[in-house]
């Protein structure tokens, strides 16, 4: 979102050709601390905006630089005009509002730049749900949006995974989706944490605010802890020989699991894989399910495990072998 604030900023300075922090501020519906920060990252990246004091001073952009906000070459378009997936914008209450700042910025471009423009939304679709998603309480996240922008504190109630509730006051830094499960990152005693917003059973916005730690960004921090949280998850490793023609259904089977070749098919046209799960139970449901297909190897302990319920099947389904092929 910051990237689009920082587009309209220049936009409005190059429409009304002076704006105070106090009117760029409010037009954008953020707070004068946040707008100052904004303007310094804009002439720190070399954009030739210049403050005039005074009474009647504020913000300009350079005469020369007015019209170059349109020159936009057919490689940027992409970059502004790619669409945003509905669903999230609609989580957000943002659908309308973007949609209605596209069409201010298409309104800058050149005739045939605009139809390239427009045209971007036929040739590019984002869908970030998958096929088993759940719907998710995202009741309260208006509530964190006014918290984020408005830099004010929470008391949230939250339900661990455990289901214990806990309460904690927090100091709201930003919002992640990902996929379509939303992630609220707060400071909380002194740490920055992640909290699942569907967990979030309660929250109160408090009047007292928090000041926003400047070296904090959101998506540094959501890289390094989802790579953290990766290389935490328990790993289960498998070989296992292989029929041919199911390689295609392991790949594509539901959670399927990380597969490296350890040998090249034998003479009977079997394939040597190593398979990584995250527990011994996930591996035995996942694998019984391709039945004589696969064959477990290592570790002998989870191929004893198949073999007992593979016997503990033929007790529970008595008499069904010797049925088949009778009328």
């Amino acid at each position: 979102m910051r990237a689009d604030r920082l587009l309209s900023i220049l936009l409005l300075l190059q429409k009304h050709g002076q704006m105070t922090t106090s009117q760029l501020a409010a037009q954008l519906e953020v707070s004068v601390r946040t707008m100052h920060r904004d303007l310094e990252a804009l002439s720190s990246a070399g954009f030739p905006i210049y403050a005039e004091r005074g009474k009647l001073g504020g913000w300009r952009l350079l005469e020369q630089y007015q019209t170059k906000l349109t020159l936009l070459g057919m490689d940027e378009l992409p970059a502004l005009f790619l669409p945003i997936p509905l669903p999230l914008l609609r989580d957000l209450g943002m659908e309308k509002d973007v949609q209605l700042a596209r069409l201010k910025l298409l309104e800058t471009l050149p005739e045939k730049q605009r139809s390239n423009a427009e045209s971007i939304h036929q040739r590019i679709y984002i869908d970030t749900g998958n096929w088993h998603a759940k719907e998710e309480d995202l009741s309260r996240l208006p509530l964190l949006q006014t918290a984020i922008w408005e830099e004010r504190l929470l008391v949230i109630h939250y339900a661990r995974a455990d289901r214990e509730q806990r309460e904690r006051i927090v100091s709201p830094l930003g919002l992640v989706a990902k996929g379509n499960v939303w992630y609220l990152i707060a400071m909380a005693e002194n740490d920055v944490r992640t909290y699942r917003v569907n967990r979030i059973t309660d929250a109160k916005l408090l009047d007292e605010r928090f000041v926003r730690p400047e070296a904090f960004d959101l998506r540094a921090y959501w890289e390094d802890s989802s790579r953290q949280f990766v290389e935490r998850l328990p790993q289960y490793h498998v070989v296992a020989r292989v029929q041919d023609s199911i390689i295609d259904q392991l790949s594509y089977a539901g959670r399927y699991p990380l597969i490296t070749l350890v040998e090249e098919r034998d003479e009977t046209g079997w394939l040597t894989l190593s398979l990584q799960f995250q527990i011994e139970h996930e591996a035995c449901a996942f694998l019984m399910g391709f039945g004589s297909k696969i064959e477990v190897l290592k570790p002998h302990a989870l191929r004893e495990r198949i073999s007992r319920l593979a016997e503990e099947l033929l007790r529970l389904y008595p008499g069904t072998a010797s049925l088949e092929g009778e009328e």
